[in-house]
């Protein structure tokens, strides 16, 4: 395999929780927020903003459940997906309440994409057994909807929205590969199509960069990606140690930084970007 294209120098712990209070409990979801905060999701199912300078934690909602990815809208509402509930919350930015938003049909809800100009939340199943694993849609004012990708997918995982926002870019855990579903004019699912295979071992989130690159994250080793259409698949940045990135889910962009969260341990990782060699 090539070398990196960042070594870990590039990375560091952006927030360390193993102590704080509210504790930083493995977590899983990562988001930006608009005022430049970063939040994450925990396994006790604490809803967390970490001051834009990574000075403090405040816990701002849960579940008592098990949060998986989380999303905002452009008025700061989180939408967070809880693996014992089986169900995606929603918290309230203007009051603060963080109430079950939606649910129905929905077995292991997993990552949510915010689409405003159709005014739908697709949410990825990831139950994957049973071979119903595909993507949700909910109505962003009322909760309601149900099965909108019908074809069946390897442990549909994480998410981005392409940037015409005319389909969905999805990670599909089981089959190392990364999927791409039109959103016709309609607002049905085109058919899907595998856009990058061979993604090394478990691939679990994704997240799109303005140039159209993807950034793909790796549960197992602790590993990110970058996929472009002239490159291909080329490794950004390992941690072999699985300690800096430990067991990355979930990855979402600020400027020229990238933040992870690591599912093995207590703390969101920022990554420089700009240390890419050109």
């Amino acid at each position: 395999m090539a070398k990196p294209l960042l070594d870990m120098s590039a990375a560091r712990v952006f927030f360390d929780g193993i102590f704080t209070s509210p504790r930083v409990a493995h977590p899983e979801g990562v988001a930006v927020h608009r005022d430049g905060s970063i939040w994450c999701g925990t396994e006790t199912g604490d809803l967390l903003r970490l001051a834009a300078d990574g000075s403090s934690v405040e816990r701002m909602g849960g579940t008592d459940g098990f949060l998986l990815g989380i999303a905002f809208d452009s008025a700061g509402n989180c939408f967070a997906c809880d693996l014992k509930h089986a169900a995606i919350f929603r918290r309230d930015a203007a009051t603060g309440r963080m109430e079950r938003f939606a649910s129905a049909g929905i077995h292991v809800p997993n990552y949510p994409v915010v689409d405003e100009a159709r005014g739908w939340l697709y949410v990825s199943d990831s139950v994957g057994e049973d071979n119903r694993s595909g993507i949700f849609r909910y109505d962003l004012k009322t909760g309601e909807g149900g099965l909108w990708c019908r074809e069946a997918m390897s442990f549909a995982n994480g998410m981005a929205m392409a940037l015409d926002g005319n389909g969905l870019y999805v990670v599909e855990s089981h089959a190392r590969c990364i999927s791409y579903v039109p959103i016709l004019a309609n607002g049905a699912a085109g058919a899907r199509q595998v856009v990058v295979e061979d993604v090394r071992n478990v691939p679990d989130g994704v997240a799109l960069a303005p140039d159209g690159s993807l950034f793909i994250s790796c549960y197992e080793p602790s590993r990110i990606y970058r996929w472009r259409k002239d490159r291909r698949l080329e490794v950004l940045i390992e941690d072999p140690a699985a300690t800096t990135l430990a067991h990355p889910t979930n990855i979402a962009f600020k400027g020229d930084k990238l933040y992870t969260a690591n599912l093995g341990r207590w703390h969101i990782t920022e990554i420089d970007l700009a240390a890419i060699p050109s």
